[in-house]
């Protein structure tokens, strides 16, 4: 059989970029190597510089209540709690009062403590077990979270154990960061342990040259290395979060495979049509290399969208998301050709599937898709009943989402044997009130006794309130001691705490934030606490959140219009995306909202999500949606173009990227899961969140809804009006490598193009 060679686009020979990127590849490599080397050394440790809060709004009314309740009172807002468990002779017991008051004391004494307060100093029943068997010390440790974080280390172990006939357990917010902190990088190094070797394995199977497989592995880990030591310049000018490095290691290793998966086997492509290196890499770089740069500035301004948001958690994603994209790009489109075109024909090397490639790479290529365009006919045969039938299904699927709870993170995202989780359960289920849950109301400006009393009163009687006490002002213990205090002196801070009946972030307690700040007042008001801290949350991400969904798909239906010069197409790409991530939001809720499988996958239900995450998990899963959609559109148009058949473009597509996208989603799934595997509940939310979005994108939108929605809009698909056909064809950007090159129009149609190999 005589070979037949795919027509080169025109434009001849490779362009400036082209020249540039391969003009010295051994140099390219090694500076490559040395700027990684630099990573490693400027990336080292970067986690002990990440924080692991920053879920509240910093501009937010609850957010400055507790900073002055920090400076004013800092006993109010104690973030250390020692929990002494005196066992059968009980909290009172002389040895156990002496043995607990010198524990207090020696807190006290130490170096940025304050506020030290104790069961045995104040006699509180808050602070003593329902069953008299455990006492508490609470106390403040001053600081920003890091500074604080190592004072907690140095004392912790000082007194966490036996002491004479107590035992000490240390507890309270600043350790349950501290140990989720730890426990993240923990989890964070086996994840990577367990996504290597797997991902290693199916690059193999999906190459089968083990030298092909390796490239987008070491693509994957320059842009982890890279995003690591970008996210420790940052941390020098403001806060991140040390979640956001699961998300460095998930899209660092899951974009640069996508990326190199993609640049290779176009390249292999080019070899097997009888392409030299060098002009198969010209093409590629030409072709492919275009499509990664538009998925990553797709992919990119997804993350980008979370930068609108105020909490730093949100923000962090952004940080870590937009370096790792943009790092996977540049090593695929710099790195990447360099080794090519120094392996050639090597990048074939060491072929573990010689059996099933004794007919040639071309023909086995071929092979493979086969069965993927013949999918793609059966669909865009019945296409309405695909669509439809698709469509419902993706839509049941997000229904769970409709009953969404959304609350705060706490010590329960820990696994159930944290010391901090263990200190907080027994807070919950052993001692009176609502540990956690109280509210409290900062009045500032001067009053009198009487006007303290009177809010006091008024604030007692709303709705929902159990108890309130207080008020308590600077160098008083009590209500009665604020009161003659602020009778004779005039006293500009006070504050009263408010205990609402029920859950403490229930909506009921939520209500109770609303009545406090609506009730009037003889002077200033604010009101925080975790019912205030969610309300100001919600409210911040509901306030920005239009903006941030407008970032997203404006500029995704003006990178598609680009990509494909079509009005039709980037819409369907945004509705068809938003469609894939129904099930991923369904199964949140009814997994971690509902506690469904709680037992088989090891977390604590709470009956809510944490507030920021379905945010963040839509800005990451819609990104790596649009990433492979880009892939699909970008060689349906390629052969559209060509020939003007629709659908013959569709099944080309489809056959060329169906295993390619398949192969890719499932690598990137393998990472999603290592990394839900943490032990903690919001990184296990997003890990096995984003896996199956993931995976539902690509097997089931990409494989059924994209064919068969094509095939019913026909070559209306492709209908631009003609300023902006104008304007494609100045500023757009093919596959095919001509700028704005226009569809044939219809009836001009030039035979499809025919794949065949030298026989």
């Amino acid at each position: 059989m005589a070979e037949v060679k795919k027509a080169l686009p025109t434009g001849g020979g490779p362009g400036r970029w082209t020249r540039l990127v391969t003009a010295r590849p051994r140099l390219s490599l090694l500076v490559a190597l040395v700027l990684t080397a630099l990573a490693v050394l400027a990336g080292g440790g970067v986690a002990d510089r990440m924080g692991s809060g920053g879920w509240e709004d910093p501009d937010a009314e609850s957010t400055r209540a507790i900073q002055v309740l920090e400076r004013e009172f800092p006993a109010s807002q104690p973030n250390v709690l020692l929990l002494v468990d005196a066992g059968s002779a009980g909290v009172d017991a002389p040895a156990v009062v002496a043995e607990a008051r010198r524990l207090a004391e020696r807190l006290d004494a130490q170096e940025g403590v304050d506020g030290v307060g104790s069961y045995w100093q104040t006699g509180s029943p808050a602070l003593r077990s329902k069953d008299g068997r455990q006492g508490v010390i609470a106390a403040r440790i001053d600081g920003e979270e890091k500074a604080a974080g190592e004072i907690l280390q140095r004392l912790a172990p000082e007194f966490r154990g036996t002491h004479g006939p107590v035992e000490v357990s240390v507890g309270g917010p600043l350790a349950v960061r501290h140990e989720m902190q730890t426990i993240i990088q923990e989890d964070l190094l086996r994840a990577e342990m367990i996504a290597l070797p797997i991902t290693l394995v199916l690059l193999v199977m999906v190459f089968g040259s083990a030298v092909a497989a390796v490239l987008p592995l070491g693509i994957g880990i320059v842009a982890i290395l890279g995003t690591n030591a970008v996210l420790r310049g940052i941390t020098e000018f403001t806060d991140v979060s040390v979640f956001a490095q699961n998300l460095t290691t998930a899209l660092g290793l899951g974009l640069a495979i996508d990326y190199a998966l993609f640049v290779v086997r176009r390249f292999r492509e080019e070899l097997a049509g009888g392409a030299d290196t060098r002009t198969a890499v010209a093409t590629t770089l030409r072709t492919a290399g275009r499509t990664v740069l538009f998925s990553a500035l797709t992919v990119a301004v997804s993350l980008a969208a979370m930068l609108v948001f105020p909490q730093y958690f949100l923000r962090s994603f952004a940080y870590a998301g937009i370096a790792v994209v943009l790092l996977a790009a540049a090593a695929a489109l710099i790195l990447l050709p360099a080794a090519l075109l120094l392996l050639g024909d090597r990048v074939n090397a060491l072929d573990l599937r010689r059996v099933l490639r004794r007919r040639g790479t071309a023909d086995a290529g071929r092979a493979e898709g086969a069965g993927w365009g013949r999918a793609a006919g059966l669909v865009m045969r019945r296409a309405p009943w695909f669509a439809a039938v698709t469509a419902a299904g993706l839509v049941l699927l997000g229904l769970p989402f409709l009953g969404v709870k959304f609350g705060t993170a706490d010590d329960r995202q820990l696994p159930a044997t944290a010391e901090s989780r263990v200190v907080q359960d027994q807070l919950r289920e052993g001692f009176p009130g609502n540990p956690g849950g109280a509210l409290t109301v900062l009045a500032e400006g001067p009053a009198t006794a009487a006007q303290y009393e009177d809010y006091r009163t008024r604030i007692e009687a709303l709705a929902g309130v159990a108890r309130v006490d207080g008020p308590v002002t600077a160098g008083t213990a009590g209500a009665a001691d604020a009161a003659g205090s602020a009778g004779a002196g005039g006293r500009t801070h006070a504050y009263y705490t408010v205990v609402p009946e029920g859950e403490g972030v229930g909506a009921g307690a939520q209500r109770v934030v609303g009545e406090l700040r609506a009730e009037e007042a003889p002077f200033a008001t604010s009101v925080t606490g975790a019912a205030a801290v969610l309300v100001d949350s919600k409210d911040a991400i509901g306030e920005r959140l239009p903006w941030a969904a407008a970032i997203v798909a404006v500029v995704t239906l003006i990178l598609v219009f680009l990509l494909t010069g079509s009005v039709v197409v980037p819409l369907q790409a945004v509705v068809l995306n938003a469609l894939s991530l129904t099930a991923m939001f369904g199964a949140v809720v009814w997994v971690f909202q509902e506690g469904h499988l709680a037992g088989l996958l090891g977390f604590t239900s709470t009956g809510d999500i944490e507030t920021t995450l379905p945010v963040l998990m839509f800005c990451v899963a819609f990104g790596l949606s649009m990433d492979y959609g880009v892939f699909l559109l970008s060689r349906i148009k390629e052969e559209y173009d060509a020939t003007g058949d629709h659908e013959g473009a569709v099944r080309h597509g489809l056959r060329r990227t169906g295993g390619l996208i398949t192969a890719a989603a499932v690598i990137l799934a393998v990472v999603m899961v290592a990394i839900g595997t943490s032990r903690v509940t919001n990184t296990k939310m997003l890990g096995l969140g984003v896996a199956l979005a993931v995976l539902m994108d690509a097997m089931v939108v990409r494989s059924l809804l994209v064919p068969s929605v094509m095939k019913l809009t026909g070559r209306l698909t492709w209908w631009a009006p003609a300023p902006l056909r104008r304007l494609h064809a100045r500023f757009g950007i093919s596959e095919g490598g001509i700028p704005g090159a226009p569809a044939p129009e219809a009836g001009a149609a030039r035979e499809p193009e025919k794949e065949t190999v030298a026989g």
